[in-house]
Order: structure tokens, then sequence, then C-alpha cells
């Protein structure tokens, strides 16, 4: 079954939507102690009244439907902190489900539910890399949303627009940033963050010596080397700054080159050097631990970390970090695309429930309550140039926001995005695990061929 999938056009398009975009690969399951940092954000800033309350409630109301919703740092309290309010104001209940920690989990879970024609869940959330796969299962959304879409980021709406049907809506974005310490940065005689990945390493060994000797929890770098969805994410950023290409590229494998495989190389020697051992077991939950606790230096992470690490409830480093583009090798700082969409199941048997509570969930005040309060990246660009939203959002400002965005190769894969993403992000796990990059890359290139003929 061949679906085209339309994904985000050009790195140009990327950059001229730069306030809007998201992985985002989810992490893991968020801890007691991430979960009351988005309850205690969500008391101070209280989750937005439903319009047409009254209406909704008459027409709706008693309805139930399922929503599978985010599991990553205090996204699921922000979840349910929502959905009450939409049951409160609507009398639609809302039951909301975690997905799987890692992105690919979620999307096996949704494919087997799809393919049994289900009606266990109404409303899931969606990589932006699967509207193509998933648009046989999912509803139209064009005729009672197509108002609404205008509001967002157009790119993001074209990416979700499969054969002329607005097959999901955007309900936040992401891309790659790093954060570091700067009391830190200070304390060793650094007066600004890194430029390359040299320098992050030089930067990563020397605070390391230093703080080891009163903490031996402490390492210079952590990021999601676990083998999943989120290291295709990070990986992505490693080549594309190190000129080594985007894995796929004009239709050609290309992800078995001499660059690729130097900066593979360069990752894989600083795994248990500047890094803990285990980060080829981290995803976003282990890194955003490690470093709001005080025991990293450096963190390749999404903007969604940035609430736990100001929240005095889950950090201990509020008011000592900030944020900036991810280093290069030689290219230019990048991050990779990501970000996650709603969608209604087509074999709801509550859909015009579930399209009334995904045109609450992706409005503008909704996305403004979730930049504030679990600082998640606007698709609205109103919303992403609002004071309040750029004042809780550092990334936002333009010489982080405006970096070069990079996309995963969806556009190639098409449907067989998962199958793909899986053989390459196997194989570079491999290496850094102390496999040789050029022993690896090959294989990864052969499996990547089998998938586009």
């Amino acid at each position: 079954m061949k679906i085209r999938i339309v994904v985000l056009a050009t790195a140009a398009l990327l950059v001229a939507v730069a306030l809007s975009m998201n992985v985002a690969s989810a992490g893991t399951a968020a801890s007691s102690a991430t979960a009351s940092s988005a309850t205690s954000a969500a008391k101070a800033y209280p989750a937005p009244k439903v319009p047409r309350a009254a209406a909704l409630k008459k027409q709706y109301g008693g309805e139930s439907i399922t929503f599978i919703g985010d599991s990553v740092g205090g996204s699921h309290a922000r979840d349910v902190a929502l959905a009450k309010q939409f049951t409160k104001d609507t009398g639609i209940k809302v039951k909301v489900v975690p997905h799987p920690a890692a992105s690919d989990a979620s999307y096996s879970q949704l494919a087997r539910v799809f393919s049994s024609k289900s009606s266990s869940f109404d409303v899931a959330m969606i990589d932006v890399v699967w509207p193509g796969a998933f648009a046989p299962y999912l509803v139209d959304l064009k005729p009672k949303l197509g108002k609404e879409a205008k509001q967002h980021a157009q790119g993001i709406i074209r990416n979700d627009t499969i054969d002329g049907k607005l097959v999901a809506m955007p309900w936040f974005g992401d891309f790659g940033i790093l954060y570091y310490r700067t009391d830190l940065l200070r304390k060793y005689g650094y007066t600004a963050p890194p430029k390359t990945w040299n320098q992050l390493f030089a930067m990563a060994k020397k605070i390391q010596d230093g703080e080891q000797a009163s903490n031996d929890k402490f390492y210079g770098f952590v990021f999601q080397g676990n083998s999943y969805e989120g290291l295709t994410c990070d990986a992505l950023e490693w080549y594309q700054s190190a000129g080594a290409g985007g894995f796929i590229d004009n239709g050609k494998v290309t992800i078995n080159n001499p660059k690729g495989a130097r900066i593979l190389t360069q990752f894989a020697n600083q795994i248990g050097k500047v890094t803990p051992r285990d980060v080829t077991t981290y995803q976003e939950g282990e890194a955003h631990t490690a470093f709001v606790e005080g025991n990293a230096a450096f963190m390749r992470n999404w903007p969604y970390a940035y609430s736990i690490g100001q929240d005095p409830k889950s950090s201990k480093i509020v008011g000592k970090f900030s944020v900036t583009v991810l280093p290069h090798a030689g290219g230019k700082s990048v991050g990779t695309v990501g970000g996650w969409q709603l969608a209604v199941n087509k074999y709801s048997k509550h859909v015009d429930a579930s399209i009334e509570f995904v045109r609450y969930m992706t409005s503008a005040p909704v996305q403004k309550f979730n930049a504030i309060t679990n600082t998640n990246v606007p698709t609205i660009p109103a919303v992403a140039r609002d004071k309040a939203v750029v004042k809780a959002n550092p990334y936002l400002k333009p010489e982080i926001a405006s970096v070069l965005r990079v996309t995963r190769p969806a556009r190639d894969l098409k449907t067989h995005y998962n199958e793909g993403s899986k053989a390459i992000y196997q194989g570079i796990n491999q290496i850094l695990n102390g496999r040789s990059a050029n022993s690896v890359l090959p294989g990864i290139q052969s499996k990547l061929n089998r998938i586009l003929r």
C-alpha cells in the first residue's frame, strides 16, 4: 500500500516557520517529581475554559472518549488537567491514557489498533512523520477544523494534509537544543557555551574532572543514546552538523560516508568518558533527570525539559542553567524537527465529540497554556510571539529559534519510515556500544536501500 506522505518541504521552509515546529520522540514516563512540576505549574496558570461549552454540553454531554496522550516529562499531568477542564465545561468524559515511552513503540501500538479497526481509543497523539502512514485510518478534520487550521504554521498543516484530507491537527512542536550549566561554566573559566562538538567534549571533561571530586554521579554530557527513535533524531543532528548529510539525500541512501563515520566515532569515543557508560540506554527522561538533579554539565534534549529544570519541586538547578543551539562539527548548528499532532480514529464511536476535543486541545489559548506550563513549542505563530510565552521559553528567542531545522527521512521512506528508522538507530546504538562505524554503516546502508526498492 503506497500512501503519499507530505513532509515539511525544505529546510528553508522550516526556518521560515522556526517558531512553530517540533520530535519529538517521546521519552520515559514522568517521575512523580516531574508530574508534580506540571501540576504546580497548572495551578499557577489554570487550564483555559472551553468556548461554546453550553452548546457542546447540550449536544454531546454524557459521551465518553479515550485520548492516547503524552508520557514524557510532566506532560501526562498537563493532559489530565486539560481533559478535566474539557469534561467540566462540556460534560464529555475524557479518559487519558499515556502512550508508550518510546515513539516507535507508540507507533506499533496505534498500528495494531488501526489494523483491527478497533474503537478502543478516539483521539491520539501522532508523530510528525506518521500522517502518511496512518491517513487511511484517520478522520478528515478539514470540514470542521479547516478555519482553525489557518492559525497554525502552514508548513505543518501541509505535513498533516494527505491527498487533500487534513488527517491531524498540530498539537505542539519540538527541536533539539543544548542545555548547559551557567554556574559551572563560570566556575571553570568559560565565558560562553561550546560552538563545536569538540569544544563541548573538552569543556565537559574539564568540568566533570572537577565535579567528580565531590560527586561521583556527575558527568559532562547526557543525551538520548538508547536504541529507539530518539537516537535517530540525535544522530541526524550529528550528521547534519558535520556536513555528513541526512541519511537519505535526494532519494539516495547516503548514511555510509566518511564524515558520518567520523562523527559517530567521535561520539562513541566519549561513552564512559564524558558521558555515563549507560547513556546508551538513556531516553529523554533519564537525560533530563540527570541534568535537573545536578549530575550533568550539558544535555541535549527537547524544549519540554526547560519547565522541569525551572521548577524547584523537581530541580536542583533552578536559575543555574540556560539553553542554546546544538554544537556543530564543521557544518552548521541544526535541530531535528519533531512535533506531535492530534488525530481522530476513523473507527471511533464518538467522532464529533472527539473532533471538539481536538478543537479545544489545539486552540490558541491551550497552546499558550502548554507553552507556559510545560514549555512546549507552539505551532501557532501568534502564540509563539506572545510576550508571556517568550518569557517562559528562552528557546523562542530568534538566535535559537531560527536555527536550521532538519527533518528525518520520512519523505523517502514513506510508510516504511518506522522500519528504516529502526535500522538507523539500532546500528548507531551498536556503534556507541563499541562496534566500529566502518563495520556497521554498510549494513545500515544496505537495509535502507532494500526498503527504498
